[in-house]
């Protein structure tokens, strides 16, 4: 395999700048202790402005343009079954070098899965290499890795050749609804995507990944008193669970189509016929055509049990992640980044993967990526979440390197797949 390192033009001032990144190997574990004992769970704006905060404060040094783009507000179903407005934070968009000729887009965000009043809070060291906090892996190790890879960049002169750009969102976790129409624009604009969702702790990366779409079914029935007027009532709980085996046995209507009912609520006493149920599911699948599919399966069991006397039945929420196929520019794209870790004597390997990430929202706008290019960890999404600390070093020389090798041009292959 071609070295792309030892044929870089600016050989000696990239290695360098590689090089100096071991010397802030203790201020990255630093910082992301620092960032995980900030809540920014996607439901807590006050988290997620402190957050915006301490990365601004942090990026400052590279000297790029900043926009903060306010989302625009979203909509979901309460416990009581009711549609209400959910408020969204604010994308962080930060630029440099808009006019150059080869351009990168990086993405990630600023939430986590941790409410504020979630009792896993605190980072904790399980061992001398091992860290256990929210976020540390799922991604403000991530955010911290692109830092440290730009800061190497920036102090070669290659950098003068690529336009750079990031994404940070507050509502990844939630789906990236409202950050979707902004992370589609930007694609168009960028020839490669770098996202950095966490390795795993191996260090294996993903590559094609399933899409997902969460929606929430509301049946509302008619209450009545269970031991006199029985029959009177319409029971939403039962006529819920009949469509949730319908739901489920769309699973394999499809290859690898699976439909998960997760959360169910419904009822307030079991004297009383129910006349409000609720089911919160999700669904995955492989093919870009496999969501039109299964939409008009949904629609067709929502219309049938619609359509029983005393019942309404409503469905919300959708396909918010197209499935990520790998396009022959993704191909080469990986291949370049496999390349870049034999350079540093990292082993490189890609699995599908049934989970999703903006890298979705990239590919479906037509950029190829790599998604998973931040830290290495595990249980991401659980209080057992842990970040690999010796992979921030080794994961910002590995960006770095993947920025010096496309501003020599080393990675014009791709592009000319992208636009073939």
């Amino acid at each position: 395999m071609t070295s792309l390192l030892k044929n870089l033009p600016s050989y000696d001032e990239a290695r360098a700048a590689l090089d100096r990144i071991d010397a802030r190997q203790q201020d990255m574990v630093d910082t992301v202790i620092k960032w995980s004992r900030v809540n920014s769970g996607s439901g807590n704006p006050e988290g997620l402005d402190a957050m915006e905060a301490l990365i601004l404060e942090a990026f400052a040094p590279l000297g790029a343009e900043v926009e903060l783009i306010d989302l625009k507000d979203g909509e979901a179903v309460n416990a009581k079954g009711e549609v209400v407005t959910v408020k969204n934070g604010r994308t962080i968009r930060l630029f440099k070098r808009p006019q150059a000729n080869r351009k990168v887009l990086m993405t990630g965000h600023t939430d986590t899965v941790f409410a504020k009043d979630h009792p896993f809070q605190e980072p904790v060291w399980l061992d001398d290499n091992t860290l256990n906090g929210p976020g540390v892996a799922d991604m403000k190790g991530g955010i911290i890795v692109i830092l440290n890879a730009l800061k190497a960049f920036e102090e070669t002169p290659l950098a003068e050749s690529v336009g750079w750009e990031i994404l940070l969102s507050p509502d990844e976790e939630t789906g990236s609804l409202a950050s979707a129409p902004i992370l589609a624009e930007r694609a168009k604009t960028a020839d490669i995507g770098l996202t950095y969702e966490p390795a795993l702790a191996d260090g294996t990366l993903a590559g094609a990944r399933k899409g997902s779409g969460n929606f929430t079914m509301v049946v509302r029935g008619k209450a009545a008193h269970a031991g006199r007027e029985f029959h009177v009532g319409r029971n939403a709980v039962v006529h819920l669970s009949k469509i949730i085996a319908d739901l489920s046995a769309l699973t394999d209507g499809r290859p690898e189509l699976t439909v998960n009912p997760a959360v169910i609520s419904g009822g307030v006493a079991p004297n009383v016929v129910p006349d409000m149920a609720w089911c919160r599911f999700n669904v995955r699948l492989k093919e870009p055509e496999d969501a039109k599919w299964f939409e008009a399966e949904v629609n067709t069991i929502v219309a049938r049990y619609a359509a029983e006397d005393g019942y309404d039945v409503s469905l919300h929420g959708g396909i918010n992640r197209p499935p990520k196929a790998l396009s022959d520019a993704n191909l080469k794209l990986m291949d370049a980044i496999k390349a870049c870790g034999v350079d540093l004597g990292i082993k490189i390997d890609y699995v599908p993967t049934g989970g999703c990430c903006e890298g979705n929202n990239l590919a479906a706008a037509g950029l190829p990526n790599v998604d998973t290019l931040g830290v290495r960890g595990a249980n991401i999404h659980s209080a057992d979440e842990f970040v690999c600390v010796d992979s921030f070093a080794e994961r910002a020389k590995l960006s770095a390197l993947i920025l010096l090798a496309f501003a020599s041009g080393q990675l014009d292959d791709v592009v000319k797949a992208k636009t073939a």
